[in-house]
Parts: structure tokens; C-alpha cells; sequence
């Protein structure tokens, strides 16, 4: 099994290409803050969930990375916070996007709670 295969990296993979989508109709003095940060912690949901993955050897670091993504998790949902109180997204993208993170959420933490069922020894 590849980490592409995972659920937890499909569905954060997702968010953070809708994210993308989405923040290209941000304002453009947002560009190096509120688009940037949102950008950077989506993709790291996924990255960390890949490198995570690949220490799957080492439970402790398997888990270590997956509570990496789980923060950045976290921080996403704080800027889609920010971007609703801006009025770049409206409140049902919002709550699709939330609704979203949190699904991710769960996954990454049924991996940490189950690192055996994901290779881990």
C-alpha cells in the first residue's frame, strides 16, 4: 500500500486542493498572510501524513508526524475561521470546509489511537 491509498491523505489531499481554489479569490494584500498560511497548513495536513506513513517502522514516530498533521490540521480550521470573519468565504463554504477538517481529524487520530492496523510494530 502506497500513502496515496490512505483515506486520511485522499480526503486532506482534497481539502487542501479545494483550499487552493478557494483562496485564489482572496484579496490580493492577503497574498503573503491569510493565503500563504492557509495554503501552507492544508498541505502540510497531507505531508505529514505521507511522512508519517513512511516511519510506520518507528511507532513513536509514526505517531509524532500524525500529531504533526493533526496540529496543522487544527491550524487550518483557525485561518478558514479568519476567512469567513473576512468575507472571503461565505458561511455554507465554511461549514462544508470545517465539516471537512474535522472528518480529517478523525482519521489521523484513529491512526494514532491504531498505528498497528497501519504497519506500525
Amino acid at each position: 500500500m502506497k500513502f496515496q491509498d490512505l483515506l486520511a491523505y485522499k480526503k486532506s489531499f482534497a481539502l487542501t486542493m479545494t483550499i487552493f481554489e478557494l483562496s485564489k479569490l482572496f484579496s490580493k494584500e492577503e497574498k503573503y498572510s491569510l493565503t500563504d498560511q492557509v495554503r501552507r497548513s492544508s498541505r502540510s495536513i497531507s505531508a505529514n501524513i505521507a511522512e508519517s506513513y513512511r516511519k510506520r517502522k518507528y511507532p513513536k514516530h509514526f505517531i509524532s508526524k500524525l500529531t504533526d498533521g493533526d496540529v496543522e490540521n487544527s491550524e487550518t480550521q483557525t485561518w478558514l475561521e479568519f476567512a469567513l470573519a473576512c468575507n472571503y468565504i461565505n458561511q455554507p463554504t465554511f461549514d462544508e470546509l470545517f465539516k471537512m477538517s474535522e472528518e480529517i481529524g478523525k482519521l489521523i487520530n484513529y491512526m494514532i489511537n491504531n498505528p498497528e492496523k497501519f504497519g506500525a510494530k
